[in-house]
């Protein structure tokens, strides 16, 4: 007689496996310490827990103190072992968790229940932030169930218009990041409406522009084309029709895109219509930033801080 099936675990759900494999690579390496901002809703809470269970993270929870262990009785989660640091309310927990990331305390940052923008403005804040020399930029890693692989979406979340100069670091950023996911040259297709630069649609000439800092060096480690449109960067039949000759078209890895609504609407159409999740992390800071969200799964959490595990890596050490 066969065994009965055994329960699939929550980051597996989907044919090609990418989030699973994401995850086995971060478990592979020590846990990450990650200052948790102002985790003062269940589901904030349960966010950390989850990631420690799973062997990513060690968290510290960073807010007014009273409050979490009274949330945590009242939701019947145990606290025991994880590091708290009080702070009044959520400016000040937003503040002391950066504090803690630009005095190497900790590895990340997470964000609680407070509101991205109040995270990011501490992040951002040019005395006592988090900022480098690159443009700080979010990058969602997709999960797409008829994609064959992983599809990273770029900058669907913080740059609102951003310039030639700031794309360029947000494709730098993507690349970095899909360096330590494992893949050695990303094709990176960089979208418009159209597959041909027209000076009437911006868009077109920034993403030629942006292949051509790629030859020159001035963008490293992956294989840009643009601009595309999305049908051809995601499809080779639609590429084939097109007759585009193109090492990126219809296989695509990451997708820049034009700007912020855009890029908003892009990966929600992917979410809602076509079933795909969404892990998320701000890129181009001392340190990950990871933005979960109250709607996320279980999957999406573990994936969000697998992504933070291995940029958190040195240089050369994640797989």
């Amino acid at each position: 007689m066969s065994s009965a099936p055994q329960a699939a675990s929550p980051i597996d759900e989907h044919a090609h496996g990418g989030y699973e494999r994401l995850l086995r690579a971060a478990q592979a390496l020590p846990p990450i310490r990650v200052a948790v901002a102002h985790p003062c809703s269940r589901e904030a809470l349960e966010a950390a827990i989850d990631a420690r269970d799973a062997g990513l993270v060690a968290p510290v929870l960073v807010g007014p103190r009273a409050r979490i262990d009274a949330l945590a009785a009242e939701a019947g989660l145990a606290l025991r072992g994880i590091e708290r640091v009080d702070a009044e309310h959520s400016h000040a927990a937003a503040a002391a968790a950066v504090a803690l990331a630009r005095e190497c305390k900790v590895d990340a940052v997470m964000k609680g229940s407070l509101h991205t923008d109040e995270l990011l403005h501490a992040v951002l804040d040019r005395d006592h932030g988090l900022r480098t020399a690159r443009r700080v930029s979010h990058a969602f890693l997709m999960d797409v169930p008829k994609y064959p692989r992983p599809l990273l979406i770029t900058d669907a979340a913080v740059n609102i218009a951003p310039t030639l100069a700031e794309k360029a670091d947000i494709v730098q950023n993507a690349i970095d990041l899909m360096h330590r996911v494992g893949y050695e040259r990303p094709r990176v297709a960089i979208l418009s409406a159209v597959e041909t630069v027209n000076p009437a649609i911006p868009s077109t000439v920034e993403a030629a522009a942006l292949c051509k800092m790629a030859d020159r060096g001035q963008i490293t480690g992956g294989i840009l084309d643009g601009p595309l449109a999305f049908d051809n960067a995601v499809s080779e039949e639609a590429a084939r029709i097109k007759g585009i000759d193109s090492p990126v078209a219809g296989r695509a890895d990451v997708l820049v895109v034009p700007d912020l609504e855009s890029g908003n609407m892009l990966y929600k159409q992917l979410v809602y219509l076509a079933g795909a999740d969404a892990a998320g992390v701000v890129l181009g800071a001392r340190v990950p930033i990871i933005l979960a969200s109250r709607a996320d799964s279980v999957r999406i959490r573990l994936a969000s801080c697998a992504l933070a595990v291995l940029l958190a890596q040195p240089r050369g050490s994640a797989p």
